[in-house]
Protein backbone atom coordinates (compact mmCIF):
# COMPACT_ATOMS: atom_id res chain seq x y z
CA UNK A 1 0.00 0.00 0.00
CA UNK A 2 1.59 3.60 -0.73
CA UNK A 3 2.02 5.63 1.90
CA UNK A 4 -0.23 8.83 1.74
CA UNK A 5 1.07 12.31 2.44
CA UNK A 6 -2.49 12.94 4.08
CA UNK A 7 -2.62 14.47 7.46
CA UNK A 8 -5.60 12.30 8.94
CA UNK A 9 -8.02 14.11 11.69
CA UNK A 10 -7.59 13.05 15.54
CA UNK A 11 -4.65 10.43 14.34
CA UNK A 12 -1.56 9.98 15.46
CA UNK A 13 0.34 8.67 12.09
CA UNK A 14 3.38 7.66 14.33
CA UNK A 15 1.22 4.66 15.73
CA UNK A 16 -1.41 4.20 13.26
CA UNK A 17 -1.09 1.46 10.29
CA UNK A 18 -1.95 2.85 6.47
CA UNK A 19 -5.44 3.79 5.70
CA UNK A 20 -7.61 1.42 4.16
CA UNK A 21 -9.16 3.10 0.96
CA UNK A 22 -12.98 3.04 1.09
CA UNK A 23 -14.36 2.31 -2.82
CA UNK A 24 -18.03 2.67 -1.72
CA UNK A 25 -20.78 3.07 0.90
CA UNK A 26 -23.97 1.54 0.67
CA UNK A 27 -26.61 1.94 3.30
CA UNK A 28 -25.15 1.09 6.46
CA UNK A 29 -21.88 0.15 5.40
CA UNK A 30 -18.46 1.16 4.01
CA UNK A 31 -16.65 -1.07 1.32
CA UNK A 32 -12.95 -1.04 1.13
CA UNK A 33 -10.35 -2.07 -1.40
CA UNK A 34 -10.78 -5.41 -0.27
CA UNK A 35 -14.23 -5.91 -0.76
CA UNK A 36 -14.62 -6.18 2.87
CA UNK A 37 -18.00 -4.50 4.09
CA UNK A 38 -17.58 -2.54 7.53
CA UNK A 39 -20.53 -1.85 9.18
CA UNK A 40 -21.04 2.00 10.13
CA UNK A 41 -21.91 1.28 13.66
CA UNK A 42 -20.93 5.54 14.30
CA UNK A 43 -22.67 6.96 11.10
CA UNK A 44 -19.47 8.02 10.02
CA UNK A 45 -18.59 10.24 12.91
CA UNK A 46 -22.35 10.94 13.93
CA UNK A 47 -23.11 12.76 10.48
CA UNK A 48 -25.35 9.69 8.30
CA UNK A 49 -28.74 9.51 9.43
CA UNK A 50 -30.87 7.44 6.84
CA UNK A 51 -27.88 5.42 5.16
CA UNK A 52 -25.40 6.15 2.61
CA UNK A 53 -25.83 7.33 -0.54
CA UNK A 54 -29.91 7.75 0.13
CA UNK A 55 -31.73 7.73 -3.34
CA UNK A 56 -33.82 10.61 -2.55
CA UNK A 57 -31.04 12.73 -1.19
CA UNK A 58 -28.42 11.65 -4.17
CA UNK A 59 -31.22 12.57 -6.86
CA UNK A 60 -31.66 16.02 -5.27
CA UNK A 61 -27.90 16.58 -5.48
CA UNK A 62 -27.92 14.98 -9.14
CA UNK A 63 -30.13 17.71 -10.42
CA UNK A 64 -28.67 20.59 -8.12
CA UNK A 65 -25.46 20.00 -10.09
CA UNK A 66 -27.72 20.47 -13.53
CA UNK A 67 -27.59 23.77 -12.95
CA UNK A 68 -25.80 25.40 -9.84
CA UNK A 69 -22.43 25.27 -8.73
CA UNK A 70 -21.15 27.89 -5.74
CA UNK A 71 -22.86 31.48 -5.62
CA UNK A 72 -22.06 33.92 -3.73
CA UNK A 73 -24.41 34.32 -0.90
CA UNK A 74 -23.80 38.05 -0.30
CA UNK A 75 -25.32 39.82 -3.08
CA UNK A 76 -27.38 36.78 -4.35
CA UNK A 77 -29.84 33.81 -2.81
CA UNK A 78 -31.25 30.86 -4.64
CA UNK A 79 -34.64 28.59 -4.59
CA UNK A 80 -32.17 25.42 -2.88
CA UNK A 81 -31.41 27.92 0.48
CA UNK A 82 -35.24 29.67 0.44
CA UNK A 83 -36.68 26.00 0.39
CA UNK A 84 -34.36 24.44 2.83
CA UNK A 85 -34.63 27.77 5.32
CA UNK A 86 -38.44 27.23 5.14
CA UNK A 87 -38.36 23.77 6.07
CA UNK A 88 -35.70 24.36 9.01
CA UNK A 89 -37.94 26.93 10.68
CA UNK A 90 -41.12 24.62 9.86
CA UNK A 91 -39.67 21.75 11.48
CA UNK A 92 -37.60 23.66 14.11
CA UNK A 93 -38.22 24.28 18.18
CA UNK A 94 -41.10 26.98 17.67
CA UNK A 95 -39.99 30.86 17.62
CA UNK A 96 -37.33 30.09 15.38
CA UNK A 97 -37.62 32.85 12.74
CA UNK A 98 -34.14 33.37 10.45
CA UNK A 99 -31.45 30.56 9.41
CA UNK A 100 -28.00 31.90 8.66
CA UNK A 101 -25.96 29.03 6.87
CA UNK A 102 -22.35 28.35 7.09
CA UNK A 103 -20.28 24.55 6.06
CA UNK A 104 -19.69 22.88 9.60
CA UNK A 105 -20.79 22.36 13.59
CA UNK A 106 -18.01 24.55 14.75
CA UNK A 107 -18.92 27.56 12.34
CA UNK A 108 -22.48 27.55 13.14
CA UNK A 109 -21.72 27.37 16.95
CA UNK A 110 -19.33 30.16 16.26
CA UNK A 111 -21.59 32.28 14.42
CA UNK A 112 -24.24 31.77 17.46
CA UNK A 113 -21.55 33.21 19.71
CA UNK A 114 -21.21 36.25 17.63
CA UNK A 115 -24.89 36.49 17.55
CA UNK A 116 -25.19 36.50 21.14
CA UNK A 117 -22.60 38.75 21.44
CA UNK A 118 -24.27 40.80 18.70
CA UNK A 119 -27.72 41.05 20.15
CA UNK A 120 -26.82 42.48 23.42
CA UNK A 121 -23.98 45.07 22.14
CA UNK A 122 -26.30 46.63 19.32
CA UNK A 123 -29.03 47.65 22.01
CA UNK A 124 -26.20 49.74 24.19
CA UNK A 125 -26.20 46.65 26.94
CA UNK A 126 -22.84 44.76 26.20
CA UNK A 127 -22.46 41.06 27.67
CA UNK A 128 -19.77 39.21 27.31
CA UNK A 129 -19.82 36.29 29.49
CA UNK A 130 -20.41 32.63 28.33
CA UNK A 131 -21.73 30.06 30.44
CA UNK A 132 -21.30 26.56 29.57
CA UNK A 133 -21.59 22.35 30.96
CA UNK A 134 -18.35 21.14 32.51
CA UNK A 135 -17.00 18.11 29.36
CA UNK A 136 -18.74 20.48 26.88
CA UNK A 137 -17.27 20.37 23.17
CA UNK A 138 -18.52 22.62 20.36
CA UNK A 139 -15.85 22.23 17.76
CA UNK A 140 -12.32 22.40 16.94
CA UNK A 141 -11.92 26.14 15.87
CA UNK A 142 -10.56 28.83 18.20
CA UNK A 143 -13.89 30.40 19.75
CA UNK A 144 -15.54 26.37 20.12
CA UNK A 145 -12.40 24.95 21.50
CA UNK A 146 -12.83 28.11 24.11
CA UNK A 147 -16.12 27.16 25.11
CA UNK A 148 -15.24 23.27 24.83
CA UNK A 149 -14.00 20.99 27.99
CA UNK A 150 -10.49 22.36 28.23
CA UNK A 151 -7.98 18.98 28.42
CA UNK A 152 -5.53 17.00 25.73
CA UNK A 153 -8.02 18.07 22.65
CA UNK A 154 -6.87 21.95 22.83
CA UNK A 155 -3.90 21.70 25.51
CA UNK A 156 -1.67 23.03 23.36
CA UNK A 157 -3.63 26.20 22.06
CA UNK A 158 -4.57 27.44 25.80
CA UNK A 159 -2.74 31.05 25.15
CA UNK A 160 -5.74 32.03 21.90
CA UNK A 161 -8.43 30.81 24.42
CA UNK A 162 -10.91 33.04 25.88
CA UNK A 163 -12.39 32.25 29.52
CA UNK A 164 -15.97 31.30 29.98
CA UNK A 165 -17.93 30.66 33.07
CA UNK A 166 -18.37 26.35 33.64
CA UNK A 167 -21.10 24.83 35.67
CA UNK A 168 -20.91 21.00 37.05
CA UNK A 169 -21.92 18.50 34.79
CA UNK A 170 -25.63 17.62 36.02
CA UNK A 171 -25.07 14.00 37.20
CA UNK A 172 -28.41 11.97 38.62
CA UNK A 173 -28.89 13.02 42.54
CA UNK A 174 -26.84 16.32 41.80
CA UNK A 175 -28.63 17.92 39.48
CA UNK A 176 -29.55 20.56 41.72
CA UNK A 177 -26.04 21.40 41.97
CA UNK A 178 -25.50 22.22 38.72
CA UNK A 179 -28.91 24.12 38.25
CA UNK A 180 -27.94 26.44 41.24
CA UNK A 181 -24.70 27.16 39.53
CA UNK A 182 -26.00 28.58 37.08
CA UNK A 183 -28.50 30.32 38.77
CA UNK A 184 -25.55 32.01 40.33
CA UNK A 185 -23.67 32.75 37.58
CA UNK A 186 -26.66 34.45 35.70
CA UNK A 187 -27.55 36.34 38.58
CA UNK A 188 -24.38 38.04 38.50
CA UNK A 189 -25.11 39.68 35.40
CA UNK A 190 -23.58 40.19 32.19
CA UNK A 191 -23.86 36.64 30.99
CA UNK A 192 -24.58 36.83 26.78
CA UNK A 193 -25.73 33.11 26.79
CA UNK A 194 -26.10 29.62 28.22
CA UNK A 195 -24.58 27.39 25.66
CA UNK A 196 -25.57 23.46 25.99
CA UNK A 197 -25.22 19.98 23.86
CA UNK A 198 -28.98 19.19 24.73
CA UNK A 199 -29.65 15.64 26.56
CA UNK A 200 -26.51 14.72 25.61
CA UNK A 201 -22.92 15.47 26.00
CA UNK A 202 -21.47 14.08 22.34
CA UNK A 203 -17.30 14.15 22.37
CA UNK A 204 -17.22 14.55 26.35
CA UNK A 205 -18.08 10.59 26.83
CA UNK A 206 -21.60 11.05 25.84
CA UNK A 207 -23.21 11.87 29.28
CA UNK A 208 -26.77 11.58 28.91
CA UNK A 209 -28.72 14.16 31.89
CA UNK A 210 -32.57 14.87 32.13
CA UNK A 211 -35.01 16.81 30.19
CA UNK A 212 -36.32 18.35 33.55
CA UNK A 213 -32.68 19.88 33.65
CA UNK A 214 -32.61 21.48 30.55
CA UNK A 215 -35.85 22.37 31.12
CA UNK A 216 -34.60 24.44 34.13
CA UNK A 217 -31.65 25.75 32.46
CA UNK A 218 -33.52 27.74 29.66
CA UNK A 219 -36.28 29.39 32.34
CA UNK A 220 -33.03 30.14 34.97
CA UNK A 221 -31.64 31.56 31.58
CA UNK A 222 -34.88 33.29 30.78
CA UNK A 223 -35.72 34.70 34.22
CA UNK A 224 -32.06 36.93 33.55
CA UNK A 225 -32.51 37.63 30.36
CA UNK A 226 -29.97 35.65 29.36
CA UNK A 227 -29.58 33.60 25.61
CA UNK A 228 -29.92 30.06 25.38
CA UNK A 229 -27.78 28.83 22.89
CA UNK A 230 -28.86 24.69 21.98
CA UNK A 231 -25.70 22.91 19.79
CA UNK A 232 -27.40 20.55 18.21
CA UNK A 233 -24.89 19.95 15.74
CA UNK A 234 -24.98 16.23 17.00
CA UNK A 235 -28.06 15.67 18.62
CA UNK A 236 -30.42 16.92 15.55
CA UNK A 237 -32.08 14.92 13.37
CA UNK A 238 -33.39 12.30 15.65
CA UNK A 239 -30.40 10.94 17.37
CA UNK A 240 -32.02 11.17 20.57
CA UNK A 241 -35.21 10.21 19.87
CA UNK A 242 -37.45 13.39 18.47
CA UNK A 243 -36.37 15.67 16.00
CA UNK A 244 -34.66 18.11 17.61
CA UNK A 245 -33.28 17.10 21.62
CA UNK A 246 -34.57 20.33 22.52
CA UNK A 247 -38.52 19.42 21.82
CA UNK A 248 -38.40 15.84 24.65
CA UNK A 249 -37.71 18.90 27.08
CA UNK A 250 -40.45 21.36 25.29
CA UNK A 251 -37.66 23.86 25.50
CA UNK A 252 -37.36 26.72 22.61
CA UNK A 253 -33.63 27.95 22.22
CA UNK A 254 -33.06 31.30 21.12
CA UNK A 255 -30.25 30.07 18.88
CA UNK A 256 -30.04 27.06 17.96
CA UNK A 257 -27.15 25.24 15.14
CA UNK A 258 -27.64 22.49 13.51
CA UNK A 259 -25.47 20.25 10.70
CA UNK A 260 -24.01 17.07 10.76
CA UNK A 261 -27.22 15.60 10.24
CA UNK A 262 -28.46 18.54 7.87
CA UNK A 263 -27.77 16.75 4.64
CA UNK A 264 -29.03 13.27 5.88
CA UNK A 265 -24.95 13.21 5.79
CA UNK A 266 -24.18 14.01 2.38
CA UNK A 267 -22.81 16.66 2.34
CA UNK A 268 -20.98 19.62 4.56
CA UNK A 269 -23.77 21.64 5.81
CA UNK A 270 -24.92 23.69 8.66
CA UNK A 271 -27.48 26.33 10.02
CA UNK A 272 -27.73 28.37 12.85
CA UNK A 273 -31.35 29.51 13.39
CA UNK A 274 -32.38 32.27 15.89
CA UNK A 275 -35.67 34.27 17.43
CA UNK A 276 -36.69 37.33 15.75
CA UNK A 277 -34.79 39.59 18.10
CA UNK A 278 -31.33 38.49 17.96
CA UNK A 279 -32.27 39.00 13.77
CA UNK A 280 -33.58 42.48 14.77
CA UNK A 281 -31.23 43.72 17.14
CA UNK A 282 -28.49 43.56 14.13
CA UNK A 283 -30.92 44.79 11.86
CA UNK A 284 -30.79 48.60 10.92
CA UNK A 285 -29.54 51.54 8.70
CA UNK A 286 -26.27 51.55 10.46
CA UNK A 287 -24.05 48.95 8.93
CA UNK A 288 -21.70 49.08 11.61
CA UNK A 289 -24.75 47.04 13.40
CA UNK A 290 -23.98 44.21 10.39
CA UNK A 291 -23.48 40.93 11.66
CA UNK A 292 -19.88 40.74 10.27
CA UNK A 293 -19.74 36.51 9.65
CA UNK A 294 -19.28 34.65 6.41
CA UNK A 295 -17.67 31.64 5.11
CA UNK A 296 -17.15 31.32 1.03
CA UNK A 297 -19.11 28.76 0.39
CA UNK A 298 -22.32 29.97 2.91
CA UNK A 299 -25.34 28.23 1.65
CA UNK A 300 -23.74 26.32 -0.88
CA UNK A 301 -26.78 25.47 -3.48
CA UNK A 302 -25.34 21.63 -3.88
CA UNK A 303 -25.21 21.12 -0.31
CA UNK A 304 -28.76 22.85 0.57
CA UNK A 305 -30.13 20.95 -2.37
CA UNK A 306 -28.72 17.52 -0.42
CA UNK A 307 -30.40 19.45 3.15
CA UNK A 308 -33.73 19.75 1.26
CA UNK A 309 -33.56 15.87 0.03
CA UNK A 310 -33.05 14.98 3.49
CA UNK A 311 -36.49 17.35 4.84
CA UNK A 312 -37.83 15.37 2.13
CA UNK A 313 -37.17 11.75 3.29
CA UNK A 314 -38.13 13.23 6.83
CA UNK A 315 -41.63 13.80 5.34
CA UNK A 316 -42.08 11.00 2.67
CA UNK A 317 -40.92 7.96 5.03
CA UNK A 318 -41.21 6.27 7.66
CA UNK A 319 -38.19 7.61 9.64
CA UNK A 320 -39.78 7.72 13.55
CA UNK A 321 -40.32 4.17 13.00
CA UNK A 322 -37.44 3.34 11.81
CA UNK A 323 -35.44 5.35 15.08
CA UNK A 324 -38.32 4.00 17.37
CA UNK A 325 -37.20 0.21 15.80
CA UNK A 326 -33.27 1.40 16.37
CA UNK A 327 -34.28 2.60 20.10
CA UNK A 328 -36.05 -0.78 20.53
CA UNK A 329 -32.99 -3.01 19.39
CA UNK A 330 -30.56 -0.57 21.68
CA UNK A 331 -32.74 -0.96 24.99
CA UNK A 332 -33.13 -5.20 24.26
CA UNK A 333 -29.40 -5.86 23.34
CA UNK A 334 -28.36 -3.37 26.35
CA UNK A 335 -29.91 -5.38 28.66
CA UNK A 336 -27.33 -8.24 28.38
CA UNK A 337 -24.65 -5.37 30.45
CA UNK A 338 -26.96 -4.01 32.90
CA UNK A 339 -25.26 -5.89 35.51
CA UNK A 340 -22.17 -7.04 33.84
CA UNK A 341 -19.43 -6.34 36.30
CA UNK A 342 -17.49 -4.96 33.43
CA UNK A 343 -18.81 -2.15 32.75
CA UNK A 344 -20.53 0.88 34.23
CA UNK A 345 -23.28 3.63 33.19
CA UNK A 346 -24.49 1.50 30.69
CA UNK A 347 -26.96 3.75 29.00
CA UNK A 348 -29.29 4.94 26.18
CA UNK A 349 -30.75 8.14 25.33
CA UNK A 350 -32.89 7.41 21.62
CA UNK A 351 -30.66 5.90 19.03
CA UNK A 352 -27.09 6.43 21.26
CA UNK A 353 -26.02 3.98 23.37
CA UNK A 354 -23.15 3.33 25.43
CA UNK A 355 -21.33 2.04 28.24
CA UNK A 356 -17.87 2.19 30.14
CA UNK A 357 -15.51 -0.26 30.05
CA UNK A 358 -14.76 -1.10 34.19
CA UNK A 359 -10.48 -0.34 33.35
CA UNK A 360 -7.89 2.12 34.50
CA UNK A 361 -7.25 5.52 33.03
CA UNK A 362 -9.54 8.26 31.75
CA UNK A 363 -10.24 10.41 29.33
CA UNK A 364 -10.24 10.37 25.24
CA UNK A 365 -6.23 9.27 25.82
CA UNK A 366 -7.02 5.92 28.27
CA UNK A 367 -4.83 2.84 26.93
CA UNK A 368 -7.50 0.91 26.02
CA UNK A 369 -9.04 2.90 23.11
CA UNK A 370 -6.69 1.91 20.62
CA UNK A 371 -6.79 -1.20 21.09
CA UNK A 372 -10.74 -1.71 21.20
CA UNK A 373 -10.45 0.46 17.71
CA UNK A 374 -8.05 -2.22 16.18
CA UNK A 375 -10.40 -5.34 17.15
CA UNK A 376 -13.35 -3.85 16.03
CA UNK A 377 -11.67 -2.95 12.65
CA UNK A 378 -10.44 -6.95 11.94
CA UNK A 379 -14.31 -7.45 12.38
CA UNK A 380 -15.26 -5.04 9.84
CA UNK A 381 -16.92 -2.76 12.74
CA UNK A 382 -16.19 1.06 12.55
CA UNK A 383 -16.66 1.87 16.44
CA UNK A 384 -14.46 4.02 18.04
CA UNK A 385 -14.84 4.29 21.31
CA UNK A 386 -13.60 7.65 23.51
CA UNK A 387 -11.10 6.48 25.59
CA UNK A 388 -12.98 3.64 27.93
CA UNK A 389 -16.65 4.50 26.54
CA UNK A 390 -17.48 2.58 24.15
CA UNK A 391 -20.73 3.82 22.16
CA UNK A 392 -22.61 2.65 18.86
CA UNK A 393 -24.81 5.98 16.65
CA UNK A 394 -25.60 3.74 13.24
CA UNK A 395 -27.75 4.80 10.58
CA UNK A 396 -31.35 4.61 10.92
CA UNK A 397 -31.19 2.08 7.85
CA UNK A 398 -29.17 -0.79 9.88
CA UNK A 399 -30.67 -4.01 11.03
CA UNK A 400 -31.05 -5.58 14.29
CA UNK A 401 -28.62 -8.62 12.94
CA UNK A 402 -26.28 -6.16 12.40
CA UNK A 403 -26.63 -4.25 15.38
CA UNK A 404 -26.70 -7.94 17.78
CA UNK A 405 -22.72 -8.14 15.84
CA UNK A 406 -21.56 -4.77 16.73
CA UNK A 407 -23.35 -5.86 20.39
CA UNK A 408 -21.66 -9.21 20.04
CA UNK A 409 -17.67 -7.83 19.38
CA UNK A 410 -18.32 -5.58 22.13
CA UNK A 411 -18.76 -8.46 25.02
CA UNK A 412 -15.99 -10.54 23.10
CA UNK A 413 -13.87 -7.13 23.20
CA UNK A 414 -14.96 -7.18 26.98
CA UNK A 415 -13.95 -10.47 27.84
CA UNK A 416 -10.46 -10.17 26.19
CA UNK A 417 -9.61 -6.88 28.37
CA UNK A 418 -10.63 -8.56 30.96
CA UNK A 419 -8.04 -12.06 31.07
CA UNK A 420 -5.65 -9.36 29.97
CA UNK A 421 -5.54 -10.40 26.44
CA UNK A 422 -6.33 -6.94 24.76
Amino acid sequence: MTKSTIWHPFTQHALEAPMRRIVRTDGAHLVDEDGRAVLDAISSWWVVTHGHRHPKIMRAIQTAIDTHDQVIFAEFTHEQAETLASGLIELAPEGLKHVFYSDSGSTAVEAALKMALGFYYNQGRPRHRICVLEHSYHGDTIGTMSVGERGVFNLAYTPLLFEVERIPFPQPGAEQDSLDALEKICREGDVAAVLVEPLVLGAGGMRVYSSRVLSEMKRIAENSDTLVIADEVMTGWGRTGPLFACDAAGVRPDILCTSKGLTGGALALAATLCKAEVFDAHYSSDRKKTFFHSSSYTANPIACAAAVGNIQVWQSEPVEDRIANLTSSHRKSLARFANDDRFENVRQIGTIAAMDLKVSGDGYLAAVGPSLRRFFRARDLLIRPLGKVIYLMPPYCVTSDELDRAYDAIDEAAALVAAGKL
